[in-house]
């Protein structure tokens, strides 16, 4: 049984988040691949498109002198909408030849649902009630774009789909998640399992975790504050001051069981990356200080 992964890193843990905030807060490119590498990490997800090189020889240069591998990546889509599958599809089978170019077969695609746009979605996020949810068609729509995209990126490049329940989406919650994977097909779309937005939806990742087990293709690690959360509604917080204010704090700051969560990624013997991720927003904190320390705490699970 599988008693040690690689670990990487992402770059929203260094501000670069769905091209939020200026071009002048976010961190260069370049910066941020040798900051990730001082910090002890293997590998890397592309984060928003462009940001990395996006010529692969180029690519493939930049992280082959620095020792580090492509894992994945982020690819925004909308699935709630039909008159936006074909041009999700476009753009994750174009981010898709690139991994596949670079990152070779077991790179993951992970379908990352275009959140923050619905305002009571994002106004609730880490309160979702059952009648803020997906009616009939909408499900429908929803989950047939995702296995529309998935379909359209493994005929192409043969790459795996991920999707990624997130904070301030359509699929948030654990009931949602459920009803997501029981609407797809399994060999088209795997689960990317975030422990951080998975304790946002008001679920315990360890739980999630083995009830979903078979289609986990990808993991997460982010940490959750609880904290945070419970002064949003008096505070008038919605997702995006969540992030601000620090609910996916440094790993081990927060209510995630780490040591749970990786005993039961050993009993179902997965075998991909462990990604790091601790979503700040441009310019917030000192990310290779954050990341070092991230590093160590992971160091000291013995990983």
């Amino acid at each position: 049984m599988r008693t040690h992964w690689q670990v990487g890193n992402a770059p929203c843990s260094w501000g670069t988040i769905e091209n939020t905030g200026s071009e002048e807060a976010r961190v260069d490119p370049s910066r941020f691949l040798d900051e990730l590498t001082e910090a002890g990490y293997a590998g890397t997800e592309l984060g928003d498109e462009g940001f990395l090189p996006s010529d692969a020889n180029r690519l493939r240069a930049e992280l082959q002198r620095r020792g580090l591998a492509l894992t994945g990546s982020w690819v925004t889509v909308r699935l709630d909408d039909p008159d936006h599958h074909e041009a999700s599809a476009q753009r994750a089978v174009r981010v898709a030849r690139l991994l596949r170019e670079v990152g070779g077969e077991d790179a993951v695609i992970n379908l990352g649902p275009d959140h923050s746009r619905v305002p009571h979605r994002t106004a609730r996020a880490g309160r979702i009630r059952p009648d803020d949810g997906l009616e009939e068609s909408g499900w429908r729509h929803y989950t047939e774009g995702a296995e529309l995209v998935a379909r359209a990126v493994r005929d192409d490049t043969g790459l795996r789909c991920a999707f990624h329940a997130h904070g301030a989406s359509w699929v948030e919650t654990p009931a949602e998640i459920g009803e997501f994977l029981d609407r797809t097909d399994a060999e088209l779309v795997g689960l990317c399992f975030d422990t951080g937005h998975v304790s946002l939806g008001g679920g315990d990742p360890v739980e999630v975790l083995r009830s979903f087990a078979q289609r986990v293709t990808l993991v997460h690690l982010k940490d959750f504050d609880p904290s945070v959360l419970a002064r949003a509604d008096a505070k008038g917080w919605g997702y995006p001051e969540l992030i601000r204010y620090g609910v996916f704090p440094e790993l081990g700051r927060g209510v995630v069981d780490f040591p749970a969560v990786l005993d039961e990624l050993r009993r179902i013997d997965y075998r991909g990356w462990l990604v790091v991720e601790q979503d700040v927003l441009p310019g917030q904190g000192d990310p290779l200080a954050a990341n070092r320390r991230n590093r160590t705490y992971l160091q000291g699970l013995g990983l």
